[in-house]
């Protein structure tokens, strides 16, 4: 029988579900760490991060949670505890990598977000935003968790990045790119988006209060 299209979608979607989750679990377990937390609080803090986003979604789906259908996940924050805990003497020297593994996290979830969305037939506009809330909403619940104000209500972009992937899919899909293309190309503008908006302290507009002293 020949590798269709579709097998070839679910296998994609379940790397990049895998790599987003090892990316993610690092990215709060990191976090974690910085504030003190022990092993299991860390462990609970890179879960809740790498699945948390995805969980929303599935739910909003109708379906079965992701990391409800196998235990891959778990063990894959097992090891990225793991790797936290054996690199642990070098976290200043890893500061930059730490922002990399959120970047790519957020990029691999936004990408899953949508082509699950699109694989249940709901409309695009619904994948775009499918795909912002399983890329940035974990980073709201670390940060809930570890009482930080939440990265996407600051000034640094974040989850405009997922919106901007979000289009670039529809737009690539519209012209019947690849899938493997389409998928390259909308990892490295949302991680690209990441990096220069953080590089040069690029910014949405501040809201401001009109009642002012």
């Amino acid at each position: 029988m020949p590798y269709t299209d579709i097998e070839f979608a679910r296998t994609l979607q379940h790397l990049i579900e895998f790599l987003g989750t090892f990316a993610f679990a690092i990215s709060g377990i990191r976090h974690a760490a910085a504030k003190h937390f022990d092993w299991f609080g860390g462990f609970v803090c890179g879960f809740a991060v790498a699945i948390g986003g995805g969980t929303i979604r599935d739910v909003m789906l109708g379906v079965t949670p992701f990391w409800m259908t196998s235990p891959v996940y778990i063990i894959c924050t097992v090891l990225a505890q793991l790797f936290v805990i054996s690199f642990s003497h070098k976290m200043r020297w890893l500061d930059n990598a730490w922002f990399v593994f959120d970047t790519l996290g957020l990029a691999l979830f936004t990408i899953a977000g949508i082509q699950k969305t699109l694989s249940y037939d709901h409309p695009f506009w619904v994948a775009i935003v499918m795909g912002c809330i399983t890329g940035a909403a974990g980073g709201v619940i670390r940060d809930v968790l570890l009482n930080n104000v939440p990265v996407i209500f600051r000034k640094e972009i974040y989850a405009m990045a997922s919106v901007v992937g979000g289009l670039i899919y529809w737009l690539f899909l519209s012209l019947r790119v690849p899938t493997a293309v389409t998928v390259s190309v909308v990892f490295v503008i949302v991680c690209a988006i990441r990096f220069l908006a953080v590089r040069y302290h690029i910014s949405l507009p501040v809201l401001k209060d009109e009642v002012e002293e």
